[in-house]
């Protein structure tokens, strides 16, 4: 993301413009972008002139128009399928991503005069790439908005991590950055079982093709190129992996592939995981492994603390609260050590509810807490999310139960004390 210009006051009244580069810039634009928000962009209007004569004619008008926000959706494409890929590969059943793969749209009416649109008329923004978005935030921005466009514009971005999870005739290839995890790529090549064929020949003739889909696949969807790339996992239940990365290795090497050939001794890091799904990558994220090579990046963070959170919640459950109300409590008591809060929660359509969960925020930031926000295009992320998005690793244990009957308690005396100042009405003396 490239941030092309910027005005916000100290009130947070003011605009940022911004230029979506890759689909990650455009999950940042669906979190900074909320209900209410001017947002200016450039769009095709069709338009209809009438001549003196009474003869219309239509065409074409690309136009910038501003809109009041009433409604963003982001869609994030899940690998459709690929007729090349699959003449490549006819054994099995393959799809591929295309280059942009991410779309986001925003709705509403036309808020600014324009000759070619009257005032009021409602319009979708198709969001393209390299083109600038304006943002006006008419209630002002606040500091979680202000720190996801510093975010968004750091350069240097990308990909970090190529994940192949396989099974024995199934792969899905994925591509993880800071905010997002991308399934690029999917094949599928039937496996015939090892005691249903004599002499296993033809669960072997199977296993070669498989291998050889998979190569293809992997060269095409994995950068492996790429100086960002700091890891390329292959992960699977049982031994899978390592017949595929030997298979990978073997292949490389005859076809004289001496940059790929490096890039596989180098990057890869072979991880089991339960099951050849990819909701399997949150094991990846947590194995030692990838926990040393990754330290420092965001996703695998998020993976640790989401780890550490169930961990404390089966062993000292008084230190692991999770739930909107139950965390505010928390925080009221500077009880929070670590906050973990998705990114749902701010795309909350009421300002009022957003609000709330950034002033809890910046408290628990002013009181030392660290604060971990998950975006939930990753798979931690969504686990979170079934947590309500919200919870809190805590300094010291409190007892639930206790602290809601403290509550009642002052909740009590302070209406007893209304109660008490309120002059009583009576007749006159």
């Amino acid at each position: 993301m490239k941030l092309v210009g910027k005005y916000v006051d100290k009130n947070g009244a003011g605009y940022v413009n911004l230029r979506p580069e890759d689909d990650e810039d455009m999950w940042h634009l669906y979190n900074l972008i909320q209900h209410g928000d001017l947002v200016r962009a450039p769009a095709i209007r069709r338009v209809q002139n009438v001549s003196a004569t009474g003869s219309t004619e239509s065409h074409r008008v690309r136009l910038n128009l501003t809109i009041q926000v009433s409604k963003v959706e982001f869609a994030s494409s899940g690998a459709p399928s690929s007729s090349a890929d699959q003449a490549s590969s006819p054994a099995g059943s393959s799809s591929a991503a295309p280059t942009t793969t991410a779309a986001l749209h925003i709705s509403g009416p036309v808020a600014s005069e324009n000759r070619h649109v009257r005032m009021g008329a409602y319009h979708t923004l198709d969001i393209e790439s390299n083109r600038d978005v304006r943002i006006e935030k008419v209630d002002g921005w606040d500091s979680v908005a202000l720190a996801r466009v510093e975010e968004s514009c750091v350069p240097g971005r990308g990909a970090e991590v190529g994940a192949v999870v396989c099974g024995e005739g199934t792969a899905a290839f994925c591509l993880l950055s800071q905010h997002m995890t991308l399934v690029t790529h999917r094949i599928s090549v039937p496996i015939p079982r090892k005691a249903s064929a004599p002499g296993t020949s033809q669960y072997e003739k199977a296993m070669t093709r498989f291998y050889a889909t998979l190569y293809d696949a992997f060269v095409r969807h994995i950068p492996y190129t790429s100086p960002g790339l700091r890891a390329i996992v292959f992960a699977s239940p049982g031994w899978v992996r390592e017949g595929v990365f030997n298979a990978m290795m073997t292949e490389a090497g005859r076809r004289g592939d001496k940059i790929l050939s490096k890039a596989l001794r180098e990057k890869t890091v072979k991880v089991h995981v339960s099951s050849a799904h990819v909701h399997s990558l949150v094991e990846v994220l947590k194995s030692p492994e990838i926990v040393a090579q990754l330290k420092e990046t965001k996703f695998a963070r998020e993976g640790v603390i989401l780890d550490k959170f169930f961990k404390m919640l089966g062993v000292d459950e008084m230190r692991a609260w999770y739930g909107p109300d139950h965390v505010r409590l928390a925080a009221d008591r500077g009880a929070i050590g670590t906050l973990l809060i998705s990114d749902e929660l701010f795309r909350a359509s009421d300002p009022k509810l957003r609000k709330t969960y950034v002033e809890l925020v910046e408290g628990v930031q002013q009181k030392g807490a660290e604060v971990v926000m998950f975006s939930s295009m990753h798979e931690s992320g969504q686990q979170l999310n079934q947590l309500t998005g919200i919870a809190a690793i805590l300094t010291f244990p409190l007892d639930v139960e206790v602290v809601e009957a403290e509550e009642r308690e002052a909740k009590e005396e302070e209406r007893r004390q209304q109660e008490t100042e309120t002059p009583n009405g009576g007749g006159v003396g």
